[in-house]
């Protein structure tokens, strides 16, 4: 096979950041029609009005000729009222809120310490049916970063949804056969989000022979037989598991530096990186359902009309090893082999 052709593809966890950082990464998402979009800016997206103002600052930064839908959250504090939340629900504006553990990732220090706080939100996104966004992760310094998905899971998640059943969660940037495992045997109000980079990379990708910055992200890569549950997940087809690339541009100083950001930035190549992990395992025919179906389905949304063809190529696909913005350099993730399939509309 050396073309593919499947609806457009949307991405259900990305970063754009603000500002001149955002004016630059922007079009680096021309291959997805839709993107939920996160909210831990500084100062974070909490209000109605703030994902309003956001929402027409993405829409002015486009380019002329991207055709792009930005479906905004907001940022769960302990303070964040729940009329607000249902008023932002109802009028379209809001598809998602974002529940970060406090001090779990970049601009998270705003997040939830006490979950007890917010359980009328969450009463009431569970009665109107919206979504919740979760960062699965623990931020007990006694807990092993690497086991910090499967604590969060023991102690936050599984709990919650035995109090709040019919609350949609997704799970986002699952990154633990823990984490399929607990998808795969629960309900049908949860879901989760599957990242490029996971399912390219595990730990000796980030730490052997040397740290690679770039590589750097939270949750934190794991180990290959975390990799391989991920891959099995996204390319089965089941309806539960779909692409959030979690693009998450900084700029390269602050990367490389004694205590770099985490975050790793593909939004400019993910659809190659995926046709090659799904044509390697065999399920290319199931890379539609993954990209372009499953996450509309569960967010009650439509499937995108508007078709994009992938071909593949016997030279491998030069892209950029970073783009420039007005904030400065960011590098392209690169996953470590040569990518043969492109985008040609």
């Amino acid at each position: 096979m050396t073309d593919i052709t499947l609806r457009r593809p949307d991405d259900w966890h990305l970063h754009l950041r603000d500002g001149e950082m955002l004016r630059g990464v922007l079009p680096e998402s021309r291959d997805f029609a839709r993107a939920i979009i996160m909210p831990n800016l500084v100062p974070p997206v909490v209000t109605g009005a703030e994902a309003a103002a956001y929402r027409e600052r993405i829409l002015a930064a486009l380019p002329d000729g991207q055709d792009f839908e930005p479906l905004m959250t907001l940022y769960l504090t302990e303070d964040t009222e729940p009329q607000d939340v249902a008023a932002a629900a109802a009028s379209g504006l809001v598809r998602a809120v974002k529940l970060y553990p406090a001090g779990a990732t970049t601009n998270s220090h705003a997040g939830v310490r006490d979950f007890a706080r917010v359980r009328g939100v969450l009463e009431t996104m569970a009665e109107i049916g919206l979504p919740l966004c979760v960062h699965g992760e623990v931020v007990d310094p006694e807990v092993d970063i690497f086991d910090r998905e499967a604590v969060f899971i023991e102690r936050v998640l599984a709990p919650l949804r035995r109090d709040l059943p019919e609350l949609k969660v997704v799970m986002e940037h699952v990154t633990t056969s823990d984490g399929i495992d607990y998808v795969t045997g629960s309900g049908g109000t949860i879901a989760a989000t599957i990242t490029t980079h996971h399912l390219i990379l595990n730990r000796n990708h980030l730490l052997v022979g040397g740290i690679r910055p770039h590589y750097y992200c939270l949750p934190v890569v794991k180990r290959e037989r975390h990799r391989l549950a991920l891959r099995a997940a996204a390319t089965s087809g089941d309806a539960r598991f779909f692409l959030g690339t979690d693009s998450a541009p900084h700029v390269d100083p602050a990367k490389e530096c004694g205590c770099g950001c985490a975050g790793v930035f593909s939004a400019t190549n993910t659809m190659s990186c995926l046709a090659h992990v799904f044509e390697e395992d065999g399920a290319l025919d199931r890379l539609e359902a993954f990209a372009s179906l499953n996450g509309p389905a569960f967010y009650g949304l439509a499937p995108n009309e508007a078709r994009i063809t992938l071909r593949r190529g016997a030279t491998p696909v030069a892209f950029p090893p970073r783009i420039e913005t007005g904030a400065g350099p960011v590098t392209v993730f690169d996953p470590g082999f040569p990518l043969h399939w492109r985008v040609v509309d």
